[in-house]
């Protein structure tokens, strides 16, 4: 049965051991073993894009997610616990060459330059040379806990992002009115945009107006709530000149966007299985004003219920680099649910 703009799955079922065979992550285990130091030498050996967007538009995948303790997507409350079927998800995005690239913890950093690695090992291309790969900064807000409004800087240092030869850096706050621990969290953004401007690093502020009810926080996804929040991001630290930063979509996209000169990328939020929202929501948003230059997009493209996680981020990145509408997007979708899903297979299929 076909949904808005006919879209349909037509019984397509993306399985991650199709793409990424999984005798792969005991070797990337065996080789933290063995030879750790090969991750700072793939680090250093990437080869980096000249400049961080190649016509002032980024599509970036997030999948910071297992740091914070957030695990479920859907009805499954462990689907992002799973390391195989995760990095087969964010390879199987990256391996396509539009996106523009990846914010994640070191971990899952250090697990991607290991996997491409190991396909230029065996003959393949990269698929990280010229991504942006930003590094997640602050992930101690762990979600449900005591202490989730005081997000301390658990991942990356910007030392380490520069060693590294990372891109960006990605940073947090959410912004709960009765919560002092709110407080502490801004100040811990302003002192790693400080350090991060001293080392001429682009900062990835997500910024959130947050509510606490039924015992979680409630992001407020209203124009209003998400103005007065802008505000407050653009003016942390002692310069904005490398601040962009990262609001959810809402109603009234178009008065967040002038709100601020800093450059936005719109958020996704959590998957519903049915990835046609969120492409009329990204297509609504980049009409919204000069500041909106694209997206950062997590669980709604690499969970996207039964499809294929390529194929749903070719749709976000052809709307954000080609100004495609939701429609035309979905078309886009469908037509290349499936293809290249032997990317890394062909190189690693031993294993």
């Amino acid at each position: 049965m076909a949904g808005r703009f006919g879209y349909e799955i037509d019984g397509y079922r993306f399985a991650p051991e199709d793409f990424l065979p999984a005798g792969v992550i005991d070797t990337i285990v065996e080789i933290r073993v063995e030879n750790p130091d090969l991750i700072r030498q793939a680090a250093q050996a990437r080869k980096r894009r000249p400049a961080l967007t190649r016509d002032g538009k980024l599509t970036i995948l997030a999948t910071d997610h297992p740091a914070r303790m957030v695990t479920r997507v859907g009805d499954n409350p462990l689907a992002i616990g799973d390391r195989h079927a995760l990095l087969a998800r964010v390879a199987r995005v990256l391996t396509d060459p539009g996106v523009d690239g990846v914010m994640a913890t070191p971990d899952i950093v250090e697990e991607l330059l290991v996997l491409d690695y190991l396909v230029q090992e065996a003959g393949g291309p990269s698929f990280l040379d010229e991504k942006v790969i930003l590094g997640c900064m602050n992930r101690g807000g762990l979600a449900g806990v005591s202490f989730e409004m005081d997000d301390t800087m658990t991942a990356y240092t910007p030392d380490s992002i520069a060693e590294m030869g990372l891109d960006g850096a990605k940073l947090m706050f959410r912004l709960d009115p009765e919560n002092p621990d709110s407080g502490r969290t801004i100040m811990y953004c302003v002192e790693a945009i400080n350090e991060l401007v001293d080392l001429g690093i682009p900062a990835f502020l997500e910024a959130l107006m947050v509510r606490r009810a039924e015992g979680k926080y409630k992001t407020l996804k209203q124009a209003e709530a998400l103005i007065k929040v802008v505000g407050v991001a653009s003016g942390l630290g002692k310069s904005s000149a490398y601040t962009w930063l990262k609001i959810p979509y809402c109603e009234g996209y178009e008065k967040v966007a002038r709100a601020t000169t800093c450059p936005i990328l719109m958020l996704g939020g959590e998957s519903t299985g049915d990835p046609t929202g969120i492409l009329e929501e990204f297509a609504a948003g980049m009409r919204a004003g000069a500041a909106v230059r694209g997206a950062l997009v997590g669980r709604n493209v690499t969970f996207p219920g039964n499809d294929d996680p390529r194929a749903v981020a070719v749709a976000v990145n052809e709307i954000v680099h080609r100004g495609l509408d939701a429609e035309a997007a979905t078309k886009v979708l469908m037509d290349t649910r499936g293809r290249d899903m032997d990317a890394i297979t062909r190189y690693l299929g031993g294993r």
